[in-house]
């Protein structure tokens, strides 16, 4: 496909009652958003879990390229929003914790090749929220 031709990804959102959505890719699998946080996560909750999941994807696939796969990784998220509306999500700081034997200058070329280049959710939300991250690294025995 050229470089700069739209793809369309066609998602579907039924409301089930409440503040309560179902959606997904069309005919495809589904996750459950409230937005009074009580059956499942808020829209923005689902954002940054979108956010910290497409990251930690992009970590463990570099380095299991790099032949040093975590025994485990868990990534934790601190988030702003703007005080009136729509209070935007102004700041996200990550922090992967990884247990993996690997020295931490790869983690964190992991890091931030995903928020500057692989991860379309970072890219996406970073010409106007500020982006960062921490890493939290243990040996790959201790995951």
């Amino acid at each position: 496909m050229p470089q700069g031709v739209p793809v369309e990804y066609p998602i579907e959102v039924t409301w089930e009652g409440g503040m309560r959505y179902r959606g997904g890719p069309a005919g495809g699998p589904t996750l459950v958003v409230d937005g009074e946080r009580q059956a499942a996560p808020s829209p923005v909750d689902t954002l940054i879990i979108a956010l910290a999941s497409c990251s930690a994807i992009d970590v463990v696939d570099y380095l299991e390229k790099r032949r040093t796969p975590p025994s485990s990784m868990r990534v934790s998220v601190q988030f702003s929003r703007a005080e009136s509306p729509p209070r935007r999500v102004t700041q996200a700081r990550l922090t992967f914790h990884v247990a993996v034997d690997s020295p931490r200058e790869h983690v964190e070329r992991a890091a931030q090749l995903s928020f500057d280049k692989y991860c379309s959710v970072a890219t996406s939300l970073a010409t106007d929220t500020e982006l960062s991250f921490d890493i939290d690294l243990s040996p790959a025995s201790a995951g």
